[in-house]
């Protein structure tokens, strides 16, 4: 008998993003960018003149759907009314940010602006700072996957900016 494997086994899975971050553009060159370059497998993360573009992982990809699966199954499972709007483009001009989220979610009601919950999966440190993009967006929550060390993080959004939800 043959065994046949469909993939490798995990030691061996890439586990690198491209990543690297552009200092002094442009707000006006960011959407030119984002709208031209609108292609999978592309993130971009603005933040008042820094753009940082960001390929990430087969490894990052299959943790944030796996997160987004646990996340729409505990709402399913709770008839939570869940919104899920996975990476799409969220922008604030007179803030100066933008940004894609790995997954996003509304609670309750269906997408006005920016969603109630963002999730980012951490694969390698580095680059921009998502904290305070998501803050000049007004999402509420914002919750980080670090896997360096297999932690979830989740941070709530106050009158003094975010703090960890487990301090609310």
């Amino acid at each position: 008998m043959v065994a046949v494997r469909t993939s490798p086994p995990p030691q061996a899975r890439p586990r690198s993003e491209q990543r690297f971050v552009i200092g002094g553009v442009p707000w006006k060159s960011y959407v030119l960018l984002r709208d031209a370059l609108d292609i999978p497998g592309l993130r971009m993360t603005y933040f008042k003149g820094a753009l940082e573009l960001t390929s990430p992982s087969p490894e990052h990809e299959r943790i944030k759907t796996m997160i987004g699966r646990l996340v729409e199954t505990y709402a399913l499972e709770t008839d939570a009314p869940l919104y899920g709007y996975g990476s799409t483009t969220f922008r604030r001009e007179l803030k100066e940010r933008g940004l894609e989220p790995d997954e996003c979610y509304c609670v309750g009601a269906d997408l006005e602006r920016y969603p109630d919950i963002a999730i980012e999966v951490v694969v390698m440190s580095g680059g921009l700072d998502k904290l305070p993009v998501y803050e000049g967006l007004g999402v509420r929550e914002v919750c980080f996957w670090a896997d360096e060390n297999r932690r979830f993080e989740s941070f709530a959004l106050t009158d003094k900016g975010y703090e960890p939800a487990a301090s609310r």
